[in-house]
């Protein structure tokens, strides 16, 4: 026979010692609505919010390779336009003779298709960056990247076509070496103009975005960096709870102890008053 005393206490420490037990594991304050409804729901939210702003922060920084990536190749596209430009000021002289100047045409031809494949062949993650696609050599399409919580918290780039049709330089593609001239050279200096003045349009169009992602991110940081500090409220204070675990350890097992003891007493006055 064996006859148990009910203890209210007894109960009050087990569960004190199981949620000091569970604070300690999962580094949490709040692990049940039961602990704070209201506190566990500001926590939540709270987390979201630093969930979103990794997202957004990671979104931004992939935008700034992107635009990274087309500002370097923007750059060797310069770089091969000024060559181009350098050539035809050296055809357009008539001490150069036709056949140096078809020698320049076709080393201007050979540059401008590496201008294209540069064009063609620019992207990040499979997006073209200078053009529709690698085989389609019209206007890129615009960019649009999420750099906040908010649908419409959205930076984007223009639409470019930073290739030879894009920037009217078709007809130097075009131009037959046999029947290239001097006047034609001097011709074609005027849409090389052209197309450096749109190329540096476009490089700064990238510049620009560059900047306003790079200063998102670092907002988006400084936001992520306050949310999380508000949510440090809510973390578990190891100190105490290590504390309160074991005072809470202790008073259950002399809870135990004295229940055992209580339980043997009350068999023990049964037992003589039936005997």
């Amino acid at each position: 026979m064996q006859i148990n005393s009910n203890s209210a206490i007894n109960q009050n420490v087990y569960l004190n010692l199981n949620q000091s037990l569970n604070r300690i594991a999962t580094g949490v304050e709040l692990n049940q609505s039961s602990d704070n409804a209201s506190g566990l729901s500001i926590a939540n939210n709270l987390l979201t919010q630093s969930n979103g702003y990794s997202q957004a922060i990671e979104n931004a920084n992939s935008a700034v390779a992107a635009t990274q990536i087309a500002t370097g190749a923007t750059n060797e596209q310069s770089k091969i336009l000024d060559n181009v430009r350098e050539k035809l000021l050296q055809a357009s002289t008539d001490t150069t003779s036709q056949e140096g100047r078809t020698a320049l045409l076709k080393d201007i031809q050979s540059q401008l298709d590496q201008f294209n494949q540069i064009a063609s062949g620019t992207n990040y993650n499979g997006q073209s960056l200078l053009q529709k696609s690698s085989t389609d050599n019209s206007a890129s399409d615009v960019q649009q990247y999420q750099t906040g919580l908010n649908g419409n918290d959205i930076i984007d780039t223009s639409s470019v076509q930073s290739n030879t049709q894009g920037l009217g330089l078709t007809n130097l593609v075009n131009q037959d070496t046999t029947t290239f001239s001097s006047a034609d050279a001097r011709n074609f200096l005027d849409n090389v103009d052209k197309a450096m003045s749109g190329l540096n349009d476009i490089r700064s169009g990238f510049g620009s975005t560059q900047n306003q992602l790079e200063s998102s991110s670092r907002n988006l940081v400084s936001q992520q960096t306050s949310t999380l500090n508000a949510a440090s409220l809510f973390e578990t204070n190891y100190a105490k709870e290590t504390s309160n675990f074991s005072k809470q350890n202790i008073l259950s097992q002399i809870g135990a102890y004295g229940q055992a003891q209580a339980n043997n007493i009350n068999q023990q006055s049964v037992l003589r008053l039936l005997s």
